[in-house]
């Protein structure tokens, strides 16, 4: 089982360097909500001015805590049912890929087709009816009813999180996992909110596009990393060294073939040729592993693995036949293969 404190460091790298953009996208509409209505009359006339630089910083707080709540506790029940609900690879990458899908579709909604406007998944109508109302409100209570329910709007980054939860088989793992990605997102979101309160008439025409922009990069960025975590694609350069391969093959007394793969932020080397047909043992040699790349998994076996942050983890291989395997940590970020050959690696 992962520590909580690598889960945490995880899920807040995750989520300043991939999910702030992301669920501020998907969210943003929510985050506005919060910071430009808050204070307006019920004509709905745009908000006034800021009457000090710091003075946004109180809803947006507001709502990053009611957020920071309802992730944390999604994470612990995720946590909870793990065992009973974990995944296979391919499974979590179907996930990935029906994610990016949605935020296809939801980019060109925002972009105005109408031909998506069926297919685009919606909050029911009495909760966007509520969310209208808590963001009309002048209470400091309505931004965080707002954080709270972002939890309801996932984005494509925030499944991969839930996975990671769910994978932990832990209460408090999940939990971890969780709350360091909401705390990762916060400087960015901190920043949109701000914005926002001062620039809100500037906003207001441009927002849906300017989502609907990001949504669609994020979008695509989901949805090659699905194929990517699946094994069915791999983007690594063609020209990838494998130099380390010398290194990274040898065979031990007994004959069996020895694989060593370290992990830091990334794997290496990404690019191993080794011998086909030999009974092989993957090392994965944690050497300050942290991030996604101690999601280990090789979709074609199903093999999920933690990677010890400070020590070997070995995976058995059997003995593989001809062929390329594709290793690639659980959200599909940073990837590499192993091709065994007839013969050997020379």
């Amino acid at each position: 089982m992962p520590s909580s404190i690598a889960l945490f460091l995880t899920g807040a790298g995750t989520g300043l360097l991939a999910g702030g953009a992301s669920c501020a996208a998907v969210q943003g509409g929510l985050l506005a909500g919060a910071v430009t209505r808050r204070g307006s009359s019920s004509s709905q006339s745009p908000a006034a001015p800021p009457q000090s630089v710091l003075e946004p910083l109180g809803p947006v707080g507001a709502f990053l805590g009611g957020k920071f709540v309802s992730h944390t506790i999604l994470g612990a029940l995720l946590g909870v049912f793990g065992a009973a609900l974990q995944p296979s690879p391919r499974a979590q990458a179907v996930l990935l890929l029906a994610a990016g899908a949605l935020m296809l579709l939801f980019a060109l909604d925002l972009f105005g087709v109408k031909a998506v406007g069926r297919l685009v998944l919606r909050p029911p109508a009495s909760f966007g009816r509520a969310v209208r109302q808590m963001a009309k409100g002048r209470s400091a209570l309505a931004p965080a009813l707002l954080g709270l329910a972002t939890v309801l709007v996932p984005c494509g980054v925030t499944l991969s999180v839930e996975l990671i939860a769910i994978t932990s088989g832990s209460p408090v793992a999940g939990a971890a996992v969780m709350a360091g990605f909401v705390l990762g997102t916060a400087p960015l979101f901190a920043l949109l909110g701000y914005l926002f309160r001062h620039s809100a008439r500037a906003f207001s025409g441009r927002l849906a596009i300017i989502t609907g922009v990001v949504v669609l990069a994020v979008g695509l960025w989901t949805i090659g990393s699905g194929l990517q975590a699946g094994g069915w694609v791999s983007f690594q350069p063609q020209s990838a060294q494998a130099a380390g391969t010398a290194d990274a093959v040898r065979t031990d007394a007994s004959g069996k073939q020895i694989v060593t793969v370290t992990v830091t932020s990334v794997y290496s080397p990404t690019a191993i040729t080794a011998k086909a047909g030999v009974p092989t043992t993957l090392v994965l040699h944690g050497n300050g592993a942290n991030g996604c790349a101690r999601g280990f998994t090789i979709p074609a076996l199903g093999v999920q693995e933690i990677v010890e942050t400070d020590d070997d983890t070995q995976v058995d291989l059997g003995t593989p036949k001809a062929g390329t395997l594709r290793f690639t940590c659980s959200m599909g970020m940073v990837s590499g293969n192993i091709n065994f050959q007839e013969g050997g690696t020379r």
